[in-house]
């Protein structure tokens, strides 16, 4: 398992976002995007707080796709998500971030080159569990997926607006323990496109599995897979 970590003096771009560095990271995603381009690879980012449910959704994900997909996962430490998606068959990088609590572009480009892209259909990109700093990095992928899970609280979207704005697809997840915790996922709905009306919502359970077929289906579509 290889396992991607800052060098010594190595810039990770920080929560408080100087022009320049957004500037530098947007430069690096657009390099990102076109080599992926040029190898006719699509990336999606898959954001979303911590016990969201990104990993369970993209597990799910994996076993209904019939290309070549490979992860990349972000985490502050250990490989956890990584070994569980490297049972799936498929081919994973870990970045490790430390104390950042986002992925940039920078560290997604150093994990393509460990990849053998010529050999990689689709990217999945597992972002950094957090709601709030993974907006303000693009990463050169096609697509942006948000997880919210219904457990969180009936008001997780409307806190958290701005990585709802930029997103392709969210999935309100979890929607079998909406009732415990008091949240309505029709409701949640509603928030996210009150806020990004060109979303596509899907509300998913991804043990049952409820929803994760149509998730998947406008994917491919999406994406032209």
């Amino acid at each position: 398992m290889k396992v991607i970590e800052p060098e010594e003096g190595e810039v990770i771009f920080d929560i408080e976002l100087d022009e320049n560095l957004q500037k530098e990271n947007l430069r690096i995603a657009e390099e990102n995007k076109k080599i992926l381009r040029e190898k006719g690879i699509k990336a999606v980012d898959v954001m979303g707080s911590v016990g969201a449910g990104k990993t369970s959704l993209i597990e799910r994900m994996v076993e209904r796709l019939d290309v070549k997909v490979a992860v990349i996962n972000g985490d502050l430490t250990t490989t956890i998500d990584a070994d569980r998606l490297k049972t799936k068959g498929v081919e994973t990088v870990q970045i490790n971030t430390g104390k950042e609590c986002h992925l940039d572009a920078n560290l997604v480009r150093k994990a393509l080159s460990s990849l053998d892209l010529d050999s990689i259909d689709l990217i999945l990109i597992e972002n950094v569990g957090n709601l709030i700093c993974p907006a303000e990095f693009p990463l050169g992928a096609e697509l942006r997926i948000v997880v919210v899970s219904a457990a969180e609280s009936p008001w997780a979207v409307s806190k958290h607006p701005y990585i709802f704005l930029d997103a392709d697809m969210v999935a309100i997840n979890k929607v079998d323990v909406a009732k415990l915790v008091g949240s309505d996922p029709t409701k949640m709905k509603e928030d996210v496109l009150s806020f990004n009306p060109s979303a596509e919502v899907f509300l998913t359970n991804c043990v049952t599995g409820e929803g994760v077929d149509e998730l998947v289906n406008s994917l491919k579509s999406k994406l032209g897979l």
